[in-house]
């Protein structure tokens, strides 16, 4: 092994946001460590496509090799983006963009990163939510959704990431599963450990710390809560909630690499506005 894949670490953010001209000033000042280094991007880099494609050429000009994983926010058909696609044609433009941009995707084989706390399979996952992760009290999707509008606490997915051409988008988390499972019981080295990328949280637990207990019916599905022992996860990478932090579930590290919205970040104690070492020994593994 060459001492550039030796010293290679496996970084990883999520939630960049790069509207915010504050946010749009971290990602252009992102670095990686060394040469070799990876990136593992966990979805909703951005709502617009010139903004995506800003902060992907961005980092894939500076690291060895970037992943992405979708996140809801680049699924999002906003009024204001000149790229009017929905659903799974704006999917497929995503793919595209970041195929011309070299960048790595769901849809393409999954990397074997050789780096610090190699050789390990990088999968990046795209499965949506499929309203199964519902508070206590609130027995079905329908009378979730009637307490959000109540509390005024609704997800803009509802108005913004349509599922077309599914007829839902619980329709489209089944097909997304369906296909993800069979790729990565059928993935090229099973002997080697994984690192799960995905943006929605993979299991309910980690949804406990929400504020609003109900918005957890947008974070994810029960169908991938034994994902991390079935597919042997040496890490889970996700982002989503904006709260990043390490749990351990299993055995297995889980961990939140958000970078979340100017207002999240600017409090006092937030964790990181930075990248994370996702193949850490320590708990810590905030990069700079």
């Amino acid at each position: 092994m060459s001492d550039q894949r030796s010293t290679a670490k496996l970084l990883a953010i999520s939630d960049l946001h790069v509207s915010h001209p504050e946010n749009r000033r971290i990602v252009a000042g992102l670095r990686p460590t060394g040469e070799g280094d990876w990136l593992l991007l966990a979805g909703d880099v951005g709502e617009l496509m010139a903004d995506i494609r800003w902060a992907l050429s961005t980092l894939r000009s500076r690291f060895h090799t970037v992943v992405w994983a979708p996140g809801n926010h680049e699924l999002w058909t906003h009024p204001s983006d000149p790229v009017q696609l929905r659903g799974v044609a704006r999917y497929e433009a995503l793919v595209g963009l970041c195929r011309e941009l070299g960048v790595v995707t769901p849809e393409d084989p999954y990397p074997v990163f050789e780096g610090i706390g190699g050789p390990v399979t990088v999968a990046p996952l795209f499965l949506l939510y499929d309203y199964s992760f519902l508070a206590a009290g609130l027995a079905s999707k329908e009378r979730a959704l009637a307490y959000a509008y109540e509390s005024g606490i609704v997800c803009n997915d509802e108005f913004m990431l349509h599922p077309d051409p599914y007829p839902s988008r619980e329709a489209w988390c089944r097909h997304r599963l369906d296909l993800t499972e069979r790729r990565l019981a059928a993935r090229e080295r099973p002997e080697l450990p994984t690192i799960l990328v995905n943006h929605f949280p993979m299991v309910r637990q980690v949804t406990d710390i929400l504020r609003w207990p109900h918005f957890a019916m947008w974070c994810g599905t029960d169908r991938t809560a034994d994902w991390h022992l079935r597919f042997n996860a040496t890490a889970v990478v996700y982002g989503h909630l904006h709260i990043p932090r390490v749990t351990w579930h299993d055995g297995v590290r889980f961990e939140e690499v958000s970078l979340g919205y100017p207002r999240e970040w600017r409090r006092p104690g937030w964790r990181s506005t930075g990248l994370r070492h996702v193949l850490a020994a320590g708990i810590d593994s905030r990069v700079g």
